[in-house]
Parts: C-alpha cells; sequence; structure tokens
C-alpha cells in the first residue's frame, strides 16, 4: 500500500504564477522524491508603482512515502 505525504510550501517569481509553482516544485525536488502532484491552494501578487513586481504561489506538494522494508525488499530483488 502507498503512503502519500503532503508539504506546504510558498514561492515567488517575478516572472508568472507559473513560473512561481515551477520555482515550488524545483526546490522540494532537492530534498524531495516521488513527487506526484502539486495543488496551487492560492495566488498572490505584489505591486510596486501600479505594476505587479512579483508573483507569490502557495502550494500543496504530494508525494509517495518509501517504506523501508519495501526498499530492502526491491535492493535485496536487484542484487539476485
Amino acid at each position: 500500500m502507498a503512503i502519500v505525504k503532503v508539504i506546504e510550501v510558498i514561492a515567488s517569481s517575478e516572472e508568472s504564477f507559473d513560473d512561481a509553482v515551477r520555482q515550488a516544485v524545483k526546490e522540494v525536488s532537492r530534498t524531495v522524491r516521488n513527487i506526484d502532484s502539486v495543488w496551487v491552494k492560492g495566488m498572490k501578487a505584489h505591486v510596486k508603482d501600479g505594476k505587479i513586481s512579483s508573483y507569490g504561489v502557495i502550494c500543496n506538494v504530494s508525494f509517495r512515502v518509501e517504506n523501508d522494508d519495501r526498499k530492502k525488499k526491491k535492493k535485496k530483488n536487484d542484487e539476485d
């Protein structure tokens, strides 16, 4: 049975909301494996001098958790 964990992250970009989501995934991917999906929970734009200066997103990132027993079984099967 697969277990899925969800973490909430905040990311920003000076380019777009789309890029802010990409930045969130890029940063989380540095330390988390098996990412399945990203749900954009909220969006916010900062305004400076009447223009949008940056875009921010709050994201829930879902990923499968690897069980230590499954890792050992997989490693053992790979060795055989």
